[in-house]
């Protein structure tokens, strides 16, 4: 593992009722439970790093109440245009003809359906959980899905939704912190929706590891001799998806964020495939491959570290990276790795002002993220 001061985990709290307003003061209690991580990135701090920024704007890029704060890098060329009861899925979809899935914005279910439960219910909606066991990966894992209420709106039978996979802090053995009400962002999605203001997205939360203990991180990679946690988050999610869900045809609809460990697992994997995912949101993350898993095998934990890929130039995907304001050494982190970006990368910078690496202020992030992925992915499609 890398020294405790290079790497953040976030501690997570308890829910506490917040509004939407930028100025919103820092709260929430301490979660006992083995779910959260504790923060590694030292103490908090003021100053270095830069200057805070307000929320970022619905435009696409983030707002600033003060000159220079957010910052966009590439290399000079123009950017890219801008426990639970059992349950069936919603009226599951017929899969699609072959005439159908040639044609169109829209790729229907392509089946098999799979079998899900209900998770919880939310104020907008149930989050349903299934067991995938991925064919091209032979991984077997939890995953919760969420479907905006349009979905199954009558108006919308023949429209394909975008999908956002959402990745967990700490280890998400079993769990994702995006499933329960410490960051309800499907609530947020479904007001911003009903607003105009953001896509409904289908929500897609894989866990990320097979075992609570750190040291068998898998950091959503195929380590060699390890489970391919790589290939089950890349190929059979989606496939997974495509499979039950109307999506939205080609990359252009599809879009990953994460916060702290989840920050990494969305930059690494919209890094390795551009072909696959056209935005991500890395919230407070780190981007240096540490788990004790890749011990002889340099190569590959090089060929799968975001630090390296960032500046190769070979994705064409926009990117919205965050620091919190109140932590000096995490600014400094990731705005470096923000100024490395090649074209046609592009990362745009936010510092989320007084922001701790807490799952509270990670909670305060969600409308502008889902507002900044709305302007950078396709929204629902008709044919």
């Amino acid at each position: 593992m890398q020294p405790q001061s290079t790497r953040f985990r976030a501690v997570l709290t308890g829910a506490t009722a917040l509004t939407l307003a930028a100025a919103l003061a820092a709260c929430g209690s301490t979660d006992g439970s083995a779910k959260g991580d504790s923060v590694k990135g030292g103490t908090a701090a003021t100053g270095a790093g830069g200057s805070s920024s307000s929320a970022p704007a619905a435009s696409g890029a983030p707002a600033s109440s003060a000159p220079g704060s957010p910052t966009t890098s590439s290399a000079p060329a123009s950017p890219p245009a801008s426990a639970s009861s059992s349950t069936s899925a919603p009226a599951p979809d017929a899969p699609a003809t072959p005439t159908q899935a040639a044609a169109g914005k829209v790729l229907m279910p392509t089946g098999p359906a799979a079998a899900f439960s209900k998770a919880r219910d939310t104020a907008a909606g149930q989050i349903m959980m299934t067991t995938l066991n991925g064919p091209k990966s032979g991984v077997s894992g939890k995953v919760w899905v969420w479907l905006p209420p349009e979905y199954n709106d009558p108006k919308y039978a023949r429209t394909g939704f975008p999908v956002l996979t959402l990745y967990a802090g700490g280890q998400s053995a079993g769990y994702n912190t995006w499933t329960d009400n410490q960051l309800p962002i499907q609530e947020y999605d479904a007001d911003l929706s009903k607003q105009g203001k953001a896509h409904p997205f289908i929500m897609v939360m894989p866990v990320q590891n097979l075992d609570s203990n750190e040291a068998k991180a898998l950091e959503c990679a195929d380590i060699p001799g390890q489970p391919k946690m790589g290939t089950w988050m890349a190929e059979d999610i989606p496939d997974f998806v495509r499979a039950n869900f109307r999506t939205v045809k080609g990359r252009d609809g599809w879009g990953l964020m994460g916060a702290s460990t989840g920050a990494f697992c969305s930059a690494k994997l919209a890094l390795q495939h551009p072909d696959k995912f056209k935005a991500a949101v890395p919230i407070d993350g780190y981007f240096v491959p540490d788990s004790p898993l890749w011990k002889g095998h340099d190569a590959e934990r090089q060929a799968n570290s975001p630090e390296l890929m960032v500046a190769q130039g070979t994705a064409d995907v926009r990117m919205l990276a965050t620091a919190g304001g109140a932590n000096a050494y995490e600014m400094k982190l990731v705005k470096a790795w923000v100024a490395k970006a090649a074209a046609p990368l592009t990362v745009e910078y936010y510092e989320q002002p007084g922001g701790k690496h807490l799952t509270s202020d990670f909670k305060k992030m969600i409308p502008d993220t889902l507002q900044w992925l709305t302007k950078n992915l396709a929204g629902p499609q008709s044919d």
